[in-house]
């Protein structure tokens, strides 16, 4: 058991700070008085102390050979509230005929939407760059150990779902999506609105249009890269597809990319999760591949180990025992891989 998922701390605000250094991203930008108030509401988001509304957790994954940070990722308990509306544009046709000409059109429309009770939010996925492609696939586990927090603590998050994917960029950063449209009735460059609205949103319901938007309208450039996810996020959809997340036909109002939606009970690492009672180490054989969590005073610890189940009861190597510091007769949260 080298790599470790855990709730972010205090002291790992220099490791995330590198970590933010090697991506330009809006969740995790490069600013240590930034990251360090992340890390405060998450910290005080695990233990409890915050409402759904506010609440925010991120999880770095460790490799325990020099306690190094390899990658976070986070939960946002609740994505459109009533001060934050989450906005997205639903995409639907609409279909005209001439009765006159005989000839008809099925067009794909754009409609603006505001969400005031929005879902629960799983994003903010980063591996460095020296963990990418490594056979542990760190970025799996760090992501999949999201939804085992879930399943633990559901009170704490909505009944449904929700991902937003990164959609391709140009070599300098810029949306062909958000050139097309948002900046011609923002007259913002795309970073600098994206910046803006994670402490305000209101400025896209006052700007945008109410109309529908009919696609014929955008240029080639920006239809080419709606909806569609960039190549180094591929791997994070297959990952969601894989365990029960789908396309919701709607895509991010800023760069065009998919929004994927689930029911948390229908995302599959939870439905076949359960709580089980660890015995002493196996003199046997494990047998299977299992994803663990455990959550003890605000404190939240995951792994992939191997194992092996006997009815209610799990053993695990001794590596893992010592490494999640497991007592017999504690009850873990397991699911199988």
């Amino acid at each position: 058991m080298n790599f470790l998922v855990r709730a972010v701390c205090r002291d790992d605000l220099n490791q995330m700070y590198e970590l933010a250094r090697q991506f330009t991203l809006l969740n995790l930008p490069a600013d240590k008085k930034t990251i360090a108030s992340k890390i405060e509401r998450s910290e005080a988001s695990f233990r409890g102390e915050l409402s759904k509304n506010d609440a925010e957790y991120l999880f770095v994954v460790v490799d325990r050979d020099g306690d190094f940070v390899a990658g976070s990722s986070m939960i946002a308990a609740k994505n459109g509230t009533p001060n934050s509306p989450n906005f997205s544009f639903k995409i639907a046709k609409k279909e005209r005929f001439s009765r006159e000409l005989g000839i008809g059109f099925i067009h794909q429309i754009l409609s603006l939407r505001a969400n005031y009770d929005g879902p629960t939010e799983v994003g903010g996925l980063v591996v460095d760059r020296g963990y990418r492609r490594r056979p542990e696939k760190v970025g799996r586990m760090i992501s999949l150990s999201r939804f085992l927090f879930i399943g633990m603590e559901p009170d704490r998050f909505e009944k449904e779902l929700h991902a937003e994917m990164a959609p391709p960029l140009t070599d300098e950063g810029r949306s062909e999506f958000w050139e097309a449209l948002g900046r011609r009735f923002t007259g913002m460059p795309y970073q600098e609105a994206d910046q803006i609205s994670q402490q305000n949103n209101q400025f896209i319901k006052s700007l945008f249009p109410e109309e529908d938007i009919y696609l014929c309208l955008l240029d080639s450039k920006a239809r080419l890269v709606m909806g569609r996810v960039a190549e180094e996020t591929q791997a994070a959809l297959h990952m969601l597809n894989k365990i029960g997340f789908v396309y919701k036909d709607e895509i991010d109002p800023f760069d065009g990319g998919p929004h994927l939606g689930a029911l948390a009970t229908d995302v599959s690492l939870i439905k076949s999760a359960k709580w089980l009672t660890v015995e002493s180490q196996s003199q046997g054989s494990f047998d299977q591949q299992v994803l663990v969590a455990q959550f003890n005073d605000g404190e939240f610890k995951s792994t992939i180990t191997a194992a092996s189940i006997k009815g209610e009861e799990v053993c695990f190597p001794e590596k893992t025992i010592s490494g999640l510091s497991l007592s017999r007769g504690e009850k873990i949260y397991v699911t199988p891989l």
